[in-house]
C-alpha cells in the first residue's frame, strides 16, 4: 500500500448492539467530504460467509441492492449511492464467501507454494487487496470502509484484524477508525448510560484498534458530562466525540454531524485540507420534508411488508418524489395476502396511488392482481415494478383480454395462456446465486407515451434483477387488446415498460428503477406516479369541500 496514492482511508466500525445506521454514518460523512471537493468511495465489508446477499431472504437482511454491473449487495451500497451520488461495483461489497471464495482458489492454483494457508496472513492480505483494489478506483482521495457487524462478532474478526493491520501499511496518519456506538437512554432512571460505549470501546482496543472518532447514537441530547466520561474512557479528546441523534429523517444526518464540526475534524486528523462547505442542497432536501403542502397516500402491496428494509430503496426513491413534488409521502404497506375482491375497497379506496414492487413465488400473487384490478378500474395511479409489470400483464390478459388462463410460469408452469414466462437462458440453471439478469440495461421508449414523457429522451439505462419476462408469443395480441408496450430493450427485443391509455397514470417497468433515485433527483418514473398521485388527492380534497360547501 505505501507505494499507491496518498489514499486517505477512513473504517467504521460498530459496538453494543446491530442497525446503529453505521452505513448513515458512512454515507454522510462521505457526502460532507465530496461536498468539500473530495473524490470519495464507499466499500462495505460484510461478514457473512454467503458470497453476496442475492440468495439471503428479505426477513433476514433486508433488500437486496443491485449496481450497475449486475452485483446483489447489501443495502448499505443503496445509502452509499445516494446519498455519496457515486456508481459503485461489486468489488464496493465484501464478503466472508467472497474472500475465502479467491484464497481457495490461489490455494488450489498452488499461488502459495506450499505454505499452511492460515487466517492471518493469508485471509487478512486478501481482505486487505479488496480494500486497496477500491482505493485505487477512480483517483480517489478518500475511501470510506464500514465493516458490517458488531465489535466482538466472532465472524468480523478477521476484517478487523485487517484493517487495524492497514494502518501499519499505509504513510503515517492515512487512516482513521470510527467507532459508532450507543448511549441509550433508561426510561426508569432519567438518565443516559455510557457504559455501553465504554465497554465497546474497550472490546475495540483489545483487538488493537484505537479509535479516532466516537460517534454516539441515542434518543437523547448528550450532556458535556456524558462527553467528557466518554472520551476520557475512550481515550480521545471531548472533540472527538460526536452526538448521532435520532431524526425524523436519515437525510437530516449529514447536516446534524457538520454542525458538530466531525467533517473538519477528520481531515485535520487525516492531514487534508478543510475546505468551506456549501449544503444548500441538503438543507433544501430538509426543508421540503419538513413542510410539504399536502399529504399523499401510496399503497404498497407486497408479501415482505413487515420488514422496513425489504423494501428499502423503493420508500426512499418514494421519498425523493415527495420532496419533488412538495408533498409527503406516507407508505401504508399492505401485505397482499389480505386483498381480495372483498376487502380490496377497504385496504385500498383511499390510496392516493398503488404501488406493486418486485419480489419472487406465489404467496400473495392474487392479492396483487387484484390491487392492479383496482387500481385499473378505479383510476388509481399505478405503478408496478419488476413483478408488479409481469401481474399488471397477467391481470390485463385476464381481465381486458378475457384470457381467464392467462398466468405466469413462475406460479403455474402448466399454464395454457403463459404471458409471463422463463427467459431462455433462465430455464436450465444450475446455481441460484448470481445467475439472474443482473445490472443495468438499455430500454428503447417510444415517443408520445408515458414513459418517454418522464425520461425526456428515447434511450435510457436502468438496472434489472429477475428471471421472468412478457412472453413475446402473445406481445402483438396484448398491443391489439390495448396494451401499451412503451418501453423495449432492442438488444433482445424484451418488453421493459408498458402503459394503459385512457387512464390518469397506469405504468409498469421490469426494471428497477427505486436504485437509481437520489433524494436532490427523484427517479422520473417516482416523481410522475407521485404528481399523478397528488393530482389525484387534490381532485379528492376539492370534491369533499364541494360536497361540505352543499350542505
Amino acid at each position: 500500500m505505501a507505494n499507491e496514492k496518498q489514499v486517505r482511508y477512513i473504517f467504521v466500525t460498530g459496538g453494543v448492539v446491530s442497525s446503529l445506521g453505521k452505513g448513515i454514518v458512512a454515507a454522510s460523512l462521505g457526502t460532507l467530504l465530496k461536498n468539500r471537493g473530495f473524490s470519495v468511495t464507499v466499500q462495505k465489508l460484510d461478514p457473512y460467509i454467503n458470497v453476496d446477499a442475492g440468495t439471503m431472504n428479505p426477513y433476514q437482511h433486508g433488500e437486496v441492492y443491485v449496481t450497475d454491473d449486475g452485483a446483489e449487495t447489501d443495502l448499505d451500497l443503496g445509502h452509499y449511492e445516494r446519498y455519496v451520488d457515486v456508481a459503485l461495483t461489486a468489488d464496493n461489497n465484501v464478503t466472508t464467501g467472497k474472500v475465502y471464495g479467491d484464497v481457495i482458489k490461489k490455494e488450489r492454483r498452488g499461488d502459495y507454494l506450499g505454505d499452511t494457508v492460515r487466517v492471518i496472513p493469508h485471509i487478512t492480505d486478501q481482505i486487505k487487496a479488496k480494500i486497496r483494489s477500491v482505493s485505487r478506483q477512480g483517483n480517489n482521495d478518500v475511501a470510506i470502509v464500514e465493516v458490517g457487524g458488531t465489535v466482538g462478532d466472532i465472524e468480523g474478526l478477521p476484517f478487523l484484524e485487517a484493517i487495524r493491520q492497514v494502518k501499519f501499511d499505509v504513510e503515517p496518519g492515512n487512516a482513521l477508525y470510527v467507532h459508532v456506538t450507543l448511549v441509550p437512554h433508561l426510561g426508569a432512571a432519567g438518565e443516559l448510560k455510557t457504559k455501553p460505549t465504554q465497554h465497546s470501546v474497550k472490546e475495540l482496543r483489545a483487538i488493537g484498534i484505537q479509535p479516532d472518532v466516537i460517534v454516539c447514537r441515542t434518543e437523547q441530547e448528550l450532556g458535556d458530562e456524558h462527553i467528557k466520561k466518554i472520551a476520557l474512557y475512550s481515550d480521545v479528546k471531548t472533540d472527538a466525540v460526536f452526538a448521532c441523534k435520532d431524526v425524523p429523517s436519515i437525510y437530516q444526518v449529514p447536516l446534524a454531524l457538520e454542525s458538530q464540526g466531525m467533517a473538519n475534524y477528520v481531515l485535520e486528523k487525516l492531514g487534508l485540507p478543510t475546505p468551506s462547505v456549501d449544503l444548500s442542497a441538503w438543507e433544501q432536501i430538509v426543508h421540503k420534508m419538513t413542510s410539504p403542502e399536502r399529504t399523499v397516500k401510496i399503497a404498497l402491496v407486497g408479501k415482505y411488508v413487515e420488514i422496513k428494509d425489504a423494501y428499502l430503496s423503493i420508500a426512499e426513491a418514494l421519498e425523493h418524489a415527495g420532496i419533488a413534488n412538495d408533498v409527503k409521502v406516507d407508505i401504508e404497506r399492505i401485505d397482499s395476502s389480505e386483498v381480495t375482491r372483498k376487502t380490496s375497497k377497504k385496504l385500498l379506496e383511499d390510496a392516493d396511488g398503488i404501488l406493486v414492487p418486485g419480489g419472487f413465488g406465489a404467496r400473495g400473487h392474487e392479492g396483487k392482481l387484484e390491487a392492479i384490478r383496482f387500481a385499473r378500474t378505479r383510476k388509481v395511479p399505478y405503478f408496478g415494478i419488476c413483478y408488479g409489470l409481469q401481474w399488471a400483464v397477467v391481470e390485463f390478459a385476464r381481465n381486458v383480454c378475457g384470457w381467464d388462463k392467462a398466468h405466469s410460469t413462475e406460479v403455474e408452469p402448466a399454464t395454457e395462456r403463459p404471458v409471463i414466462t422463463h427467459m431462455p437462458d433462465q430455464r436450465s440453471l444450475e446455481q441460484m446465486g448470481g445467475s439472474m439478469r443482473l445490472g443495468s440495461f438499455n430500454c428503447e421508449l417510444t415517443k408520445g407515451t408515458k414513459a418517454y414523457e418522464a425520461y425526456g429522451q428515447e434511450t435510457i439505462q436502468e438496472r434489472h434483477r429477475h428471471r421472468y419476462e412478457v412472453s413475446n408469443i402473445y406481445r402483438d395480441e396484448l398491443v391489439d387488446n390495448g396494451l401499451i408496450v412503451s418501453g423495449i430493450n432492442p438488444e433482445r427485443n424484451l418488453v421493459e415498460v408498458v402503459e394503459l391509455p385512457d387512464h390518469p397514470w397506469f405504468l409498469a417497468c421490469q426494471y428497477h428503477p427505486e436504485f437509481l433515485s437520489r433524494p436532490y433527483r427523484s427517479h422520473p418514473l417516482f416523481r410522475e406516479f407521485i404528481a399523478a398521485a397528488k393530482n389525484l388527492n387534490i381532485e379528492r380534497t376539492s370534491s369533499k369541500e364541494q360536497e361540505l360547501a352543499a350542505t
